[in-house]
C-alpha cells in the first residue's frame, strides 16, 4: 500500500490539532472582550517539513497583539488606566513579579493596592488607614488627604516596558510573565521618554475585535470540519486497501 495515504492521514490529523489550539487562543480572546486592560492573543503557526514531503503545520507560539484599548471614564478614583507604552507591576503569590494594564485596584483589608487577584501592586507608597480621596497623576505620583485635611504625596507608581512586549507569556488573570524572547523589564517614571502616563478614574477596555475574532472563529469551524472529513475519507480507504489485500 501506498504510504501517501498515511502521510495523508496525519496531515489531516494535525491539522484537526492545530484547529483546535487556535481555537482555545480564539475563545480566550472572545471569553475576554469586556476584561479591563485584556490584550488579544494571537496564533503563531509553523510548517512541518520531511526531506520528501509536507507534515501539515503546529501551532508554535502565540503573540500578544498590543494596540490599545479606549478609555472608559469611571467613578472610582483607585482606578488607573495607562495611556501609551507600559505595565504596571504586580506581586504574584509565587514571588514573581507579573505584569498588567489591568488598573482597577482595590485597598484590601491592610491598606494595600490590590488587583481583582489580590495582586497587590508594585510600587514605593503606603496609604495609611486615616487617609482619604487616593488619586493618581498622568507621572505617577500617588496623592491623598490625610487626617488634617491636607493632600499630601503618599508615593510613586513606575511603569515596566519591554523590548519585546509581543513575546510576553499569559501568566491568567490578566497577567503576563517576562520571557527570554521579551527581554528583561526596564522600569521608569510614566509621563517620561518612552513610557506612557497614567490616567485616574478611567478604565483601559480590552482591545479585542469582536467581528473579527467572531469571524476567525467561524473559518476555524469550517476548516475543522473539512480537516475531519478529510482525516475520515482517508481512514476509509486505508481500511478498503487493508480489506482488498486481505481478499
Amino acid at each position: 500500500m501506498s504510504s501517501s495515504l498515511y502521510h495523508t492521514l496525519n496531515i489531516s490529523r494535525q491539522d484537526i490539532l492545530s484547529r483546535l489550539s487556535d481555537l482555545d487562543v480564539t475563545s480566550n480572546n472572545l471569553a475576554n472582550v469586556n476584561t479591563a486592560g485584556y490584550k488579544t492573543s494571537r496564533s503563531n503557526f509553523q510548517e512541518l517539513l520531511t526531506e520528501q514531503m509536507k507534515q501539515g503545520d503546529k501551532l508554535t507560539s502565540t503573540q500578544l497583539m498590543l494596540g490599545e484599548g479606549s478609555l472608559k471614564t469611571s467613578e472610582n478614583p483607585l482606578d488607573w488606566a495607562i495611556q501609551g507604552e507600559g505595565f504596571f507591576g504586580v506581586k504574584l503569590p509565587d514571588g514573581k513579579t507579573g505584569y498588567t494594564r489591568d488598573g482597577q485596584f482595590v485597598l484590601d483589608a491592610n491598606r494595600k493596592l490590590v488587583t481583582a487577584a489580590g495582586y497587590p501592586l508594585i510600587w514605593d507608597g503606603e496609604i495609611t488607614a486615616k487617609m482619604t480621596d487616593i488619586s493618581v497623576r498622568a507621572d505617577g505620583v500617588v496623592t491623598a488627604v490625610d487626617e488634617t485635611g491636607k493632600s499630601v504625596e503618599v508615593g510613586t507608581v513606575q511603569l515596566n516596558r519591554f523590548t519585546n512586549p509581543t513575546a510576553l507569556t499569559n501568566n491568567g488573570n490578566n497577567v503576563w510573565l517576562e520571557t527570554t524572547s521579551s527581554g528583561k523589564a526596564q522600569t521608569g517614571a510614566a509621563a517620561s521618554d518612552n513610557f506612557g502616563v497614567i490616567t485616574g478614574g478611567s478604565v483601559e477596555l480590552s482591545n479585542v475585535d469582536l467581528s473579527q475574532e467572531m469571524t476567525h472563529l467561524l473559518t476555524l469551524q469550517r476548516a475543522f470540519s473539512m480537516s475531519i472529513k478529510a482525516f475520515q475519507q482517508t481512514d476509509t480507504m486505508i481500511q478498503q486497501a487493508i480489506n482488498l489485500r486481505k481478499a
